[in-house]
């Protein structure tokens, strides 16, 4: 996978309690039992964490993980 893909993954591990078995690019937020609540904060830490913009009609688009790693490559996201 890609370095923006592995990123994302530790954000949900790390900030969000997400198990890591339960992180696959098929993965679905609800999959991995995240609110929408939870949602906005994700989309926010992504934003810090990778230097993108990730806007509330882009988020609420948004169904599985492979879905949000290719918005963010496509805005660019910069692991660091």
């Amino acid at each position: 996978m890609s370095p923006v893909y592995d990123r994302v993954k530790e954000l949900l591990i790390d900030k969000f309690g997400v198990p890591a078995d339960e992180i696959s690019p098929e993965s679905t937020f609800e999959d991995m039992d995240l609110d929408s609540l939870d949602l906005v904060e994700f989309a926010l830490a992504a934003e810090e964490d990778l230097g993108v913009r990730i806007s509330d009609e882009e988020a609420e688009q948004l169904t599985t993980l492979s879905d949000t790693v290719a918005l963010l490559e496509a805005k660019g996201a910069k692991v660091s």
